[in-house]
C-alpha cells in the first residue's frame, strides 16, 4: 500500500512539472517568429521550395534513369525458368499395331506417350551484337537529358519572373498606402482646425462635414489598400511555395539604390539564347531521333542466344527423386546466332518516318512564331522601361515644383500671409509627389524585370 502512495505521488508530480512545458512548447509552435524577406532571399526560398521547380529537378534526374532503361537493352539479357508438370491422363496416339504377341499392320491401337510428371529447370542469354534502334536510343535518351535540364532553368527562369514581379508589387501596394497615411494624417489636422474655427463661428458646419466625409472615404480606400498588400503578399508566398499562414516582413525599398536606366531605340537581341527558344530546339532534336529510330526498322538486327535447361521425367514426381525411383534426368542446351531482315511490312515504316518529318516541320513553325514573340516581348519591354523613365521625370519635376510651392506658402505662412490651411495643403502635396516619385520607381523596376526577361538575364537577380 505504501509503495502504491509513492507511485501515485510521483505521477501526479510528474504531471506538474510536464504541463507547464508543454504548455510553452504548444505557444512556441503557435508564436511563429516572422520571416523577413528580401528579393534575393525570396528568390533563393522559391527555387528550392517551389513546387513547380521541383517537380522540373525530379523530371531531370528522372532523365538519367530513362537513358539506363535504354542502355539496358544493349546489355545481356538473362532469365531463369523452372516448372513442374503433372498429367493425370497421358494423350494418347493412334499406332499400327506391329509389336506385341499378334503384330498386325492393319490394325491401330493406343498408345499413351510421355510421363505423368515432367520438371524443368533452365536459364536463357539474348545479346544483341547490333540493333541500331538500340544505337539511336541510346543518343535520344542523352538527347531528352538536355531537354528536361533546359525545361527545370525555363521553369526556374519563370518562378524567378512570378516572385520577383509580385516582390515589388506588394512595394508599389504599400508605397500607395503611405501616400494615404500622409494623406489622411493631413487632412485630420485640417479636420481639427476647421472644428476649432466652427466652434469660434469662423468656419460653416457643411465644410466640417464635407471634411469628415473626405477622412472617411479616405479611410475606406486605406483598408481596401491593406487587403490588396495582404492578397499579394499571401500569393508571393504562394509562388515562393512557402506556407500561407508564415508570417512575413518585407524591408521597404531601397528608393535611393534605383538607378533608370533608357534603354537604346537600336539595340536588340538574340532569340536563339533564350531558353524558350533553345527547349524548342531540343525538342526538335527529340523528333528528328524520332525519325532515325522509324528509320532503324529498315536495319537488320544481330543477335546471339543460348539456353541451357535441367529436366526430369518419371511417373512420380521427379522432385528430388532420381532413376533408381523410376525419374530420369537430363539436359539440354543451345547457343544460335539470329539474323533478322526486314523485307517488307506494307510501307509502315516509310509511314511513320514521313509522319515525324511533318511533327518537325510543324515544330519549325513553332519556332519561327516564338523568336518573334521574342523579339516582340523585348520590344515592348523597351518601350515599357522608357515610359517609365519619361514617367520618373515628369515626377520628379512634380517633386521639384512641389517643394517650391511648400517652401513659398512656408514662408508666407511665417509673415502672416497665408493660412495654416494652405501649409498644411501645400505639405500634402510635396508628400504625395515624392510618394508619387517613390511609386514612380518602384513600378520602373516591375517594368526592368521584363526587360531582363526579355534578355534572357531573370538568373542575374538571385545575385542580386
Amino acid at each position: 500500500m505504501k509503495n502504491k502512495q509513492i507511485h501515485n505521488t510521483m505521477n501526479r508530480l510528474k504531471q506538474w512539472i510536464l504541463l507547464p512545458l508543454l504548455l510553452l512548447s504548444a505557444a512556441g509552435m503557435q508564436a511563429q517568429q516572422p520571416v523577413e524577406l528580401t528579393l534575393k532571399s525570396a528568390l533563393n526560398y522559391a527555387l528550392q521550395a517551389n513546387q513547380e521547380a521541383r517537380k522540373a529537378k525530379l523530371d531531370l534526374e528522372n532523365s538519367e534513369y530513362q537513358i539506363d532503361e535504354v542502355r539496358a537493352r544493349a546489355l545481356p539479357q538473362i532469365n531463369g525458368t523452372a516448372s513442374v508438370t503433372h498429367n493425370p491422363l497421358l494423350q494418347k496416339s493412334a499406332l499400327p499395331n506391329i509389336f506385341g504377341p499378334n503384330p498386325n499392320p492393319n490394325e491401330s491401337v493406343l498408345i499413351a506417350l510421355g510421363q505423368k510428371w515432367n520438371a524443368n529447370a533452365g536459364v536463357s542469354l539474348s545479346q544483341a551484337i547490333f540493333d541500331k534502334s538500340v544505337l539511336t536510343g541510346l543518343d535520344a535518351a542523352k538527347a531528352t537529358r538536355e531537354f528536361y535540364r533546359l525545361s527545370s532553368q525555363l521553369t526556374e527562369e519563370q518562378v524567378i519572373e512570378q516572385v520577383a514581379t509580385n516582390y515589388y508589387q506588394v512595394l508599389v501596394q504599400r508605397q500607395q498606402l503611405a501616400v494615404l497615411d500622409s494623406t489622411i494624417k493631413n487632412s485630420r489636422e485640417v479636420q481639427s482646425i476647421l472644428r476649432g474655427q466652427y466652434e469660434n463661428g469662423l468656419a460653416k458646419k457643411i465644410d466640417l462635414d464635407r471634411m469628415a466625409v473626405n477622412i472617411s472615404n479616405l479611410n475606406s480606400q486605406r483598408q481596401q489598400l491593406l487587403n490588396s498588400v495582404a492578397l499579394l503578399e499571401n500569393q508571393l508566398k504562394f509562388y515562393m511555395g512557402m506556407p500561407i499562414q508564415t508570417p512575413v516582413i518585407i524591408p521597404d525599398a531601397e528608393i535611393n539604390a534605383i538607378q533608370p536606366k533608357a534603354v537604346a531605340l537600336t539595340e536588340s537581341i538574340d532569340p536563339t539564347i533564350r531558353t524558350e527558344y533553345r527547349l524548342l530546339e531540343g525538342q526538335e532534336n527529340l523528333l528528328r531521333y524520332q525519325k532515325e529510330a522509324y528509320k532503324s526498322e529498315y536495319y537488320p538486327s544481330l543477335s546471339l542466344s543460348s539456353n541451357y535447361s535441367y529436366q526430369g521425367m518419371g511417373n512420380k514426381m521427379p522432385v528430388f527423386k532420381g532413376q533408381n525411383q523410376g525419374v530420369n534426368w537430363f539436359g539440354t542446351a543451345s547457343v544460335s546466332l539470329n539474323l533478322r531482315i526486314p523485307i517488307f511490312n506494307g510501307f509502315a515504316t516509310r509511314s511513320r518516318v514521313k509522319q515525324a518529318e511533318i511533327s518537325i516541320k510543324k515544330l519549325n513553325e513553332d519556332m519561327a512564331n516564338t523568336s518573334l514573340a521574342l523579339n516582340l516581348a523585348f520590344e515592348n519591354a523597351k518601350t515599357q522601361i522608357n515610359n517609365s523613365i519619361i514617367t520618373l521625370n515628369a515626377q520628379k519635376e512634380n517633386v521639384r515644383l512641389a517643394q517650391e510651392v511648400f517652401e513659398n506658402t512656408q514662408n508666407n505662412y511665417n509673415n502672416g500671409l497665408a493660412t495654416l490651411t494652405d501649409l498644411l495643403n501645400a505639405e500634402t502635396s510635396l508628400t504625395e509627389a515624392n510618394n508619387n516619385y517613390s511609386s514612380a520607381l518602384l513600378n520602373y523596376r516591375v517594368a526592368e524585370i521584363q526587360l531582363i526577361k526579355s534578355q534572357g538575364q531573370l538568373k542575374g537577380l538571385v545575385g542580386l
